[in-house]
This record gives structure tokens, sequence and C-alpha cells, in this order.
């Protein structure tokens, strides 16, 4: 019988065997382009054209401008000694902001700890304000947590009528690690209104983490990306019945796609039904890898890699009103977070044009940060962690600079449609 199969045929039979056939040998065996024998898979397209992002003269790209607010300044941590010598690593931290329009008003939530990112005693944190450009002294939703516990926003959902934030909850410095010494879990706070409190309302789901807040599927089920403790990713089903009642869909696992480490997930609905994911990579490919689900989340194809670049950083996808799909992110590699960018997309699948965000440096610095004012500086300062929402004809992008302070920039929707070619969205 061996005689007719190959040595590498043989080979895995021994293995199998053996028992020593190990996760490096299972690995799905893709070329560094994303699949054996093809090139990367083409989502961004301009000039009418798929372009190589190596190619693309990021100082010829449009600029779109807006209006800029702070929404939490920047302040000291608790680790702070002397104010003479304060740098950024002395501020505290505030990352992964989320906005919502509801009741009237913007709502913002994101992560404020005391130093460098998701540290014991890290909260979340929420303003609101009116016009989306004066915003409310900040107020705790969590309270502070005692070491070693921590808590990451994860998102604001509204859930029957109710506005719920969703948090992270960990133990000890980072939330990634041994599942039993993270205790890693996915939790609700819904905002009361006659108390104007936030209240711990339950339990989503264990070992998990997601990245925006869940989306409806026809069937009425929810439906969120979530990441365990190791990086796995998978999709939670479920939700409509009761808050913790969530069935897991596998992804991808880590080490599964040589040369991928998948981060952040996004996905929209096609109009055919189908689910398109776009996925942050870690290994360094500095571009976006895609994968589809046709049946509504429950499977999915082997991630490849695409054409569009990312500086390795979290992004962000949403419909417009207009008919057109935005996707906003860190897209030139060279310029790392210190560029935003916004690509649209007049089909849900392909990009056919890319802009650069003129957000400007922030008009006011807080005095105890005044001598790392440069810090704060466009082209200098990082720009991360876009969340978007459509608004009274604007856009409004909320997103953490340096890490320290949390901002919002806004850019009419005209500005943006002016870009593109309204022919492409009769297509």
């Amino acid at each position: 019988m061996f005689a007719r199969l190959t040595p590498l045929a043989i080979l895995y039979l021994i293995l199998l065997a053996t028992g020593t056939c190990g996760a490096e040998f299972a690995q799905t065996d893709l070329a560094a382009d994303g699949q054996a024998g093809a090139g990367p898979v083409q989502i961004l397209s301009l000039a009418g054209a798929a372009v190589d992002s190596d190619g693309i003269d990021w100082t010829k790209l449009p600029v779109l401008q807006g209006q800029h607010a702070v929404i939490n300044p920047a302040s000291l941590g608790p680790h702070a000694s002397e104010t003479d010598n304060v740098d950024m690593h002395h501020l505290r931290l505030n990352l992964h902001n989320y906005l919502i329009h509801h009741d009237g008003k913007f709502w913002c939530i994101w992560s404020d700890g005391p130093k460098i990112e998701d540290w014991p005693t890290q909260e979340i944190k929420y303003a609101t304000s009116q016009d989306g450009l004066s915003w409310s002294a900040p107020q705790s939703v969590t309270g502070t947590p005692r070491e070693p516990h921590a808590f990451i926003a994860r998102g604001l959902w509204l859930r029957d009528g109710e506005l719920l934030t969703l948090a992270a909850a960990y133990r000890g410095k980072g939330a990634f690690g041994a599942p039993d010494q993270k205790q890693l879990k996915l939790v609700a706070y819904r905002y009361d209104k006659a108390t104007q409190n936030w209240q711990l309302h339950g339990k989503l789901h264990d070992d998990a983490i997601n990245n925006f807040p869940p989306q409806r599927l026809p069937s009425g089920d929810w439906i969120l990306t979530r990441r365990d403790s190791r990086f796995n990713v998978t999709v939670l089903i479920g939700g409509r019945d009761s808050l913790d009642q969530w069935q897991a869909f596998p992804v991808v696992q880590v080490g599964q796609v040589r040369g991928f480490r998948p981060d952040e997930p996004i996905f929209w609905p096609l109009n055919d039904g189908t689910l398109f994911a776009l996925f942050r990579d870690n290994a360094g490919s500095r571009r976006l890898f895609h994968s589809t689900s046709r049946d509504q989340g429950r499977s999915w194809d082997v991630p490849v890699l695409t054409n569009f670049p990312n500086a390795t950083s979290k992004l962000f996808s949403i419909k417009t009103s207009r008919g057109f799909r935005v996707l906003v992110l860190n897209a030139h590699p060279s310029a790392g977070r210190r560029e935003l960018h916004l690509a649209i997309s007049p089909d849900d699948r392909q990009f056919t044009r890319l802009a650069r965000l003129d957000i400007p440096s922030p008009q006011v610095i807080p005095p105890e940060v005044a001598r790392i004012t440069k810090k704060f500086s466009a082209g200098i300062a990082s720009l991360q962690y876009p969340h978007v929402v459509e608004h009274g004809e604007y856009l409004w992008i909320a997103l953490s600079r340096g890490k320290v302070q949390t901002e919002i920039f806004r850019v009419e929707l005209d500005e943006i449609d002016a870009l593109l070619d309204r022919k492409d969205l009769k297509k």
C-alpha cells in the first residue's frame, strides 16, 4: 500500500499514527501572497485599477478636512513624580473609544488607565455631548477596580431600547495569556436614566473580548466577533432571548494560517447575505486579511491576504445613508499611526477611493503637559482606534491621540461624496 503513496503522504500517516502530528504540521499551507498560486485579494482599486500597496503615492492622496474637538484631555497619571519632567508615559491611558448617538445626544466611552495600556485598575469612563463638539466632564462607567482587576471598553450597544456599555473584565497586566490566570469575560453595564448611573447588567460570555458591539442578523439573533485569551477568533451568535445565551462558531485560530496572526476583526453584510470580514494582521504583512461567511456567520472561509495596506492597527467601517461604505484606518505602513485614512466603497466589496484625514493639532494643551506639546502635534502624535457614527450630514470619528487623549473629528458627508464618482454607485 505504501508504495503507491508519496513520501509526504507516508510521513503524514506515520505522524498521525504516532500522535505526533502537531499544530505546525496542521497549518493551512498558504503562500505569503494569501493563497497558493494566487496573488493578494484585490479589495483596493484606485484610479480604476487594482493597486500594489507599495506603489501608492501617499503625498498625492486627497485630503479631507473637518472640525476637531477634545472629548477628554490628557492628564497626569498617579505615577508621575515631577511635572517638570513629565513625558507621555506619565499620562493616563485613553484608548478603545466608542461612539453612539442616542436619546438626543452623543455618548462616548473609552478605557481610562493609570499608565500604559491595560494595566490593573484600568476602568471605563464616558462623556456626553449635545452637539458633538463640547463634551461633559468624564465620569466612570465601571468604577475603579481593585488590583489586579481591570476593564477594557468594548462598545456601546443599544439592545431592546436599553443602552449598554460592553466591558472586557480580566486580571493582571493585559487581557491575553493563560485562561485560568486572565479570567477574561465579557460583561455589560446598563445605563439607568432615572439615576443617571451605570449598573452591572450581566455577563455575556467567558473567555471573550469582542471588538465592536453586536449586529443584528436577519434571524433576529445578534452576532459579534470574539477573541479568546489566546487570540483565537470566533463569532458569537445569539443574545436575543437572554444576555448570556450565545453559541460560538470558529473563524480562525492562531497558527492556522501561516504568516498570519489575526487581531481585531470587523465584518459587514453584503446584499446577498454574505458576511464580509477584514482582519488586522499582527504577523508583519502590513496588509489586511479577508474572509467571508455564506451562512450568517456559522462557517468562514480561510482568511487570505489582501492588497489593502494597514499599519498594524485597528480599523472600523460603516455604511452611510448616501449608499457608499467608508473604512477608517491607519493605512500608510511607513507613517505608522501618525496618519488616519478614509477609504470609500460603492459596492461594499472594493474600495475605489482613499483619502487622508487632516486631523489638526489640538488647540489647547493642558498646562501639566505643556512641555511635551510637540508630541501632540499633527504628523508626530499617533492617531488610532477610530470609531465612526453618522449623524446630521456628518461622519463623527472618535480617536485616541498618543493613547493619552480622546478626541473627535467630524467630516461633512458632502465632502466625502465629492470624492466618489456617482456612476460607481450605479454598478
